[in-house]
């Protein structure tokens, strides 16, 4: 599967062949459909994986912090995220790019693993209006754009520049509480 991600990454899913994955892999042909019907199914093994290790990626990031804090859920939220798409990047690209080129069930599946990937981010910072934490008329909106900020990362972050993975993520955290217009109860 590594091999044709960094196929799909390099070329896309319509300029990558089964004999480019093949040659990535330096295998032959025959060994690739011993494993794989073909380079739909590939797609889909490496774009299921993507978004279930992201998924379990963020999920794992709020898991110990309590429903009535969602400023830490939202902040761990992103620095999870973030941190994926700065270490994972050809998989965040492959992702995001190649969605359209999947077909039948496993489409539906990554597409609803996404949209809970989605629902994640918006019930916390709709639970966080809820609460007066986050000051935000539109949640949804936030949401969408937190996560395209993040998936963003993906194409322009160079892991030997000037900043880690996670102090960018921290900064990616710190914009997106402020996109929400996250209050401080503390104070």
């Amino acid at each position: 599967m590594r091999a044709a991600l960094k196929c799909f990454a390099a070329r896309g899913y319509f300029g990558a062949s089964m004999r480019d994955i093949a040659a990535e892999a330096d295998i032959g042909l025959a060994g690739i459909y011993h494993h794989f019907s073909g380079k739909q199914e590939l797609l889909q093994a490496v774009m299921t994986v993507t978004i279930e290790d992201v998924f379990a990626s963020t999920r794992a990031s709020v898991a110990a912090i309590p429903d009535d804090r969602p400023r830490e859920q939202l902040a761990a939220l992103v620095r999870a995220w973030v941190e994926f798409h700065t270490v994972r990047q050809e998989d965040a690209r492959v992702g995001a790019s190649e969605v359209h080129c999947l077909e039948g069930e496993g489409r539906d599946r990554v597409i609803a693993l996404r949209d809970e990937q989605e629902a994640l981010f918006v019930t916390t910072i709709e639970r966080g209006a809820r609460l007066g934490v986050f000051t935000t008329p539109y949640p949804r909106e936030a949401a969408r754009a937190i996560l395209n900020m993040g998936i963003a990362v993906a194409t322009w972050y160079r892991l030997d520049g000037d900043i880690t993975p996670h102090g960018l993520a921290e900064r990616y955290a710190q914009l997106s509480l402020d996109m929400v217009g996250a209050i401080d109860l503390r104070e």
